[in-house]
């Protein structure tokens, strides 16, 4: 059999199967021997069957491959036949070795490539039992390595592999010849396209296009079934590469197109989504080189099962598949525009959501593409897409922008029908809105969140150079900066504005050229107006919690726009605005904090209202913001326009036109509401400072209103109106517009008028309230806003004025200080007390005393300790606690204030004595509170060069001593500050030079937990401070202390013993003189009920005293007792008289 073949092998490469120029190369070659010995050698010994036969195979490829010298023909006939054996065993030869035979027939064909290919499809074609997979493999190999050569073996190799098909049904065989198939198909389909003459006669080439038929049919009628996901994938693969050849021949394009539904099916199945639309792709390339129609069944079938793919949420595609699949739908796009376009409206129409969102990415892939064909055809795409505008689902608004996005990327002409501008702005306000519901899950909330972002990045990546982008943006941006639910994509808006302006394209078309029927449908509120478009950006500006970017866009648009706002604002702009995007963009390296920013911004308007220097577009401005104002929620947070109105009602010359603003707000504003009582007071202030007289004019008869018919018949409805709460409010927020007027006034205003208008107004309308808490506190701070505004110009007060003036002020200090627990209205009233006090000229002595003693009860005393726990749970304890402490600092001020009206030494003692109960008092906090004013009053003492404190020397020693330990850090680090100043005092007034030591070390053992570390660091202090106590002091250093052992408790006890024991060793010597007041006081002492812990410290002292003074003490010993003696002193007199009379 074999033999038989081998012969025809040469009758086939006689019938002009191989080319004329191959057949003479070939019959030229001359015969090498040497090669052909080693090969003789090689196949010998596979007839042998001596050594490895794999190892043999290789090393005869090897030789084959190094030389092109031809074999011997019976070398090449025994070779083939050895090789053949092996290629097509059924068993009993292993993988390894077929492959080393296939190799050495693909490195054979190198010369003799007619008698290889004829062996081959000599086995294509074999039956019995043999196997063909190795054969395949070969013929692929060959194929690949010799592709040129191969093509005259087309027809018979395509009619070889259709019997393959018949011996095949499933498995690794059906996969190889299926790769095979398509390898050839493809091959074909090259030469056929390639534009080369083609070698085949017509009736050759008939033969081929015959055989692929064949082939084609054999294929899809026995492998359409296959189970295997694999085998469906290479047959798919196969079937694909076949109909792409098929249909260059229109006979034949018919019946492939009866198949065609079959290539389809498996696409539905196949879970390689990838490999299915690679192999479709191929189709469909096919298809576009194809001059003919693809039927409609057909053209269904394809994108309908293209289509599932995609929108099949089961199947997670990867990016790479769902690219694939997506090249489908385009190129049949390119094929059959108006159909793919059709069909993918027809999906949106459609309720399921899948399908829809898939069908808008598809037609957004159409618009990234730029082909011409499909581009002509977006309008319509984009018309379909405009009815799903209302669509609420999600997923199908996000596939939307999308759609928009690759549509404005693509071709802006398509979007003349619709506003697709307008949609991104309308699908902002929504995401928004529903955000701001509240109702949503924290998942919906973030998608919500993204969508907004997804339109701000649309926006702001648009190209405004690509063509007929400016005409699409510009002037209709400018309609969606104005209204407040676009805010956040005023910052895309400003880099599209900025983009424009580059290219000079804002001057070139108004809102009036835009369609009336969109302005109508797409803009509801307030028509765009210049002073519009400035109060709006101003709000973002100026909002705290807009954030930096949406600040400096806000910026950026009033920058390019200013031509739009007011031409005469250009120049001041473009040096101003610069500025305030540094300090915006964190460029400074003073950053303003919110209050800062708030005044620069009020400047930068104040400038430029100036600068346009036009009346009735100021007026204009003023309108606007009053009308922004009042439909502002007051909640809303941008009452701090209150102050841009009140800086443009400054600039405003017409008095009848700021009284109707002033007049209008104070009357639409709710006092009861913080912020709108703040607004309306900045209102007032900041319009007063070009236009005092009118503001205050418009007060007087606001508030003669609230006043009206208190004491007079007046109907029930407005008795009712005047005693409401609200009315209350009003009257507080304008006792504090008073003082504020009274802060912003020049010297003439405030001094003609303040007396008679200002403070006769506050008078007035505190009598018209019910004075409770807010209005005592409106009050209050309104007494020292005027008392400090008059205080700045230096002229006399009216002292009946002042004297009236104190008297309501201590009433209130008074009432609180009778039992009313915590309340901010004696802090306040210091502070009233203070500014007060400065004015000229000063009230009498008595009456001073006599409120200082008041206010140092008010805010040293209280609150108890109890309260201060309280205070400092609650969640007002920081408010409350800074607002103490500004206080107290307010009460050192005011007694610096009365030292410098009152030189009498008098006032000084009083304040002493009120403060040194407090000093000794239980209540840790009262002793901190006292020792913080005594060291503000030191300090203005030592500043004034007062005599006084050096006259109580010794006994504020004596009462500042034992606070060296108190339990408090900040207690003791005070007393030290205030034993410091006592010594500098003393130094000054003596002019000698005080021996200090180094504070800072005494310090460091006052800070230590330890009460040991503390007591020691104490006796430091002491020693340092009784080498420069003045003998005359001795009497009242002793007599704090003994105040000291009498109310205090611990470890301050201890100090105080310990500082009467140092004075008494430093001085014993030179305090003869007062030695029997010194044991008056020693034996005091004696009587208190808490004798425990000072009582040593009082033997120690009687002992140093006697041994130092025998006789004195001796003698004063020897006197009688007295009936009010106590046991202790009894004693220690007996031991005395007993030990020193030997």
């Amino acid at each position: 059999m074999m033999e038989r073949l081998r012969a025809l092998r040469g009758l086939f490469a006689c019938v002009g199967c191989v080319p004329r120029r191959t057949r003479r190369r070939e019959s030229g070659r001359v015969s090498s021997p040497v090669p052909a010995c080693a090969a003789t050698l090689l196949l010998q010994r596979l007839q042998d069957q001596e050594g490895v036969r794999a190892q043999v195979y290789r090393e005869l490829e090897s030789v084959l491959c190094e030389d092109d010298s031809r074999l011997p023909c019976g070398v090449v006939n025994r070779l083939l036949a050895e090789v053949s054996q092996d290629l097509t065993a059924a068993q009993d030869v292993t993988d390894n070795v077929r492959l080393a035979a296939s190799n050495v027939l693909v490195a054979l064909a190198r010369t003799h490539f007619s008698l290889v290919m004829a062996e081959l499809q000599g086995h294509l074609k074999a039956a019995g039992e043999m196997t063909k997979e190795f054969v395949l493999i070969t013929l692929s190999k060959l194929f690949s390595t010799y592709a040129p050569q191969c093509i005259p073996f087309v027809w018979l190799t395509l009619a070889g592999l259709r019997s393959v098909v018949g011996q095949v049904r499933s498995g690794q065989m059906l996969r190889i010849a299926c790769a095979v198939v398509k390898q050839w198909s493809d091959g074909i389909k090259v030469h056929l396209s390639s534009g080369k003459q083609c070698p085949w006669p017509a009736v050759e080439k008939e033969r081929i296009y015959e055989n692929l038929h064949q082939l084609f049919f054999s294929v899809v009628r026995t492998w359409q079934d296959s189970k295997e996901e694999e085998d469906k994938q290479a047959v798919l693969g196969a079937v694909a590469s076949m109909m792409a050849v098929l249909l260059q021949e229109e006979l034949q394009r018919e019946h492939v197109w009866e198949q065609f539904l079959w290539l389809m099916h498996p696409c539905q199945e196949i879970q390689d989504t990838c490999r299915v639309a690679k192999s479709l792709t191929t189709f469909l390339e096919v298809l576009e080189g194809v001059q003919s129609v693809i039927p409609r069944d057909k053209f269904l079938a394809i994108t309908s099962a293209v289509f599932y793919q995609l929108s099949d949420d089961t199947k997670q595609h990867s990016e790479a598949d769902s690219a694939e699949l997506t090249h489908c739908i385009l190129l049949q796009a390119r094929i059959c525009p108006e159909e793919t376009i059709l069909f993918l409206q027809s999906q949106l129409e459609k309720e399921w959501e899948p399908g829809c969102v898939a069908a808008l990415g598809l037609l957004g892939a159409l618009a990234r593409s730029d082909e011409p064909v499909v581009t002509e055809k977006l309008p319509l795409a984009a018309e379909a897409v405009q009815r799903l505008c209302s669509d609420l689902r999600l997923r199908v608004r996000r596939a939307i922008l999308y759609f928009i996005k690759d549509l404005l990327s693509a071709d802006t002409r398509s979007c003349s029908a619709w506003d697709v501008v307008g949609h991104i702005f309308r699908e902002f306000s929504r995401a928004t809105g529903r955000r701001a519901a509240g109702d949503l899950s924290a998942q919906e909330a973030q998608e919500e969140g993204a969508l907004q972002q997804l339109c701000m990045d649309i926006l702001g990546s648009l190209d405004v150079s690509v063509r007929g982008m400016s005409k699409l943006l510009w002037p209709r941006l400018l309609l969606f900066v104005v209204p407040a639910q676009y805010t956040g994509m005023l910052i895309p808006v400003s880099r599209c504005v900025q983009a424009l302006a580059e290219r000079e394209e804002l001057t070139r078309r108004e809102i009036a050229e835009l369609d009336p029927h969109f302005l109508s449908s797409m803009f509801q509120g307030p028509w765009l107006t210049p002073q519009t478009l400035l109060v709006r950006l101003l709000v973002v500006a100026g909002s705290p919690v807009a954030g930096s970017e949406l600040q400096a866009a806000a910026l950026v648009l009033m920058q390019k726009l200013h031509s739009r706002i007011h031409r005469a604002v250009g120049a001041m702009w473009d040096a101003e605005i610069p500025l305030l995007l540094q300090c915006v963009q964190g460029k400074e390296e003073s950053f303003p904090d919110s209050a800062a920013w708030e005044r620069r911004l009020l400047k930068f308007l104040r400038a430029s209202v100036e600068t346009v220097e036009d009346e009735a577009w100021t007026k204009g401005l003023s309108c606007e913001l009053s009308r922004y104002l009042s439909s502002s929620p007051s909640s809303s947070g941008e009452k701090s326009l209150y102050k841009a109105l009140g800086t443009v009602l400054g600039a405003c010359k017409g008095v009848l036109h700021i009284q109707e603003k002033l007049l209008q707000h104070l009357q639409e504003a709710n006092a009861e509401e913080p912020s709108e009582a703040q607004g309306m007071i900045s209102l007032l202030s900041h319009a007063a400072e070009s236009n005092f007289r009118a503001v205050l004019d418009t007060l007087t008869m606001f508030s003669s209103r609230l006043c009206k018919g208190r004491n007079s018949r007046i109907s029930r409805h407005k008795k009712m109106e005047l005693d409401s709460t609200r009315a209350h409010a009003t009257r507080s927020a304008l006792m504090l517009a008073h003082g504020s007027l009274a802060l912003c006034a020049s010297k003439e205003e405030l001094l003609a008028h303040l007396e008679g208008d200002i403070v006769g107004n506050i008078l007035l309308l505190y009598s018209c309230s019910c004075q409770d808490l807010q209005n005592k506190l409106a009050l209050v701070q309104s007494i020292t806003n005027f008392s400090s505004a008059f205080h700045a110009v230096g002229d006399c007060f009216n002292l009946s004025l002042k004297g009236k003036l104190l008297e309501i002020l201590m009433d209130m200090l008074k009432k609180y200080h009778s039992g009313i627990p915590v309340s901010p209205v004696p802090l306040k009233v210091v502070l009233a007390l203070e500014e007060l006090s400065k004015l000229k000229p000063s009230g009498g002595s008595k009456d001073m005393c006599e409120m200082l003693a008041l206010c140092c009860k008010s805010i040293v005393t209280h609150p108890s300790a109890e309260m201060m726990l309280k205070i400092r749970k609650s969640q007002q304890a920081a408010r409350y606690l800074q607002l103490l402490q500004t206080s107290l600092k307010a009460l050192g001020r005011l007694m610096a204030a009365l030292l410098e009206t009152e030189p009498t030494r008098d006032f000084f003692q009083n304040i002493i004595h009120v403060l040194r109960r407090s000093m000794t008092s239980g209540n840790v906090w009262e002793r901190r509170r006292a020792l913080q004013v005594c060291s503000q009053l030191l300090a203005v003492c030592e500043e004034l060069r007062r005599e006084d404190a050096c006259e109580h020397f010794g006994s504020l020693v004596g009462f500042l001593a034992p606070l060296t330990c108190d339990p408090m850090p900040t207690s003791r680090q005070l007393a030290v500050t205030c034993l410091s100043s006592l010594l500098r005092i003393q130094a000054k007034v003596t002019n000698r030079v005080i021996e200090m030591g180094d504070p800072g070390s005494l310090c460091e053992g006052l800070h230590a937990c330890s009460t040991v570390c503390q007591l020691r660091a104490s006796s430091k202090i002491a020693r340092m401070v009784c080498r420069n106590f003045p003998m005359e002091c001795t009497i009242d250093f002793l007599m704090a202390i003994k105040e000291t052992f009498r109310k205090a408790k611990g470890v301050r006890v201890r100090a105080a013993g310990q500082w009467m024991i140092t004075f008494l060793q430093m001085y014993r010597k030179d305090i003869c003189r007062d030695l029997p007041l010194i044991l008056y006081v020693l034996r005091s002492c004696t009587s208190c009920t808490q004798q425990s812990m000072f009582m040593p410290f009082v033997c120690q002292a009687v002992v140093i005293l006697t041994r130092c003074h025998t006789e004195v003490a001796i003698d004063n010993f020897s006197r009688l007792l007295g009936p009010t003696d106590s046991d202790t002193w009894r004693r220690i007199r007996e031991f005395c008289l007993q030990r020193w009379r030997q």
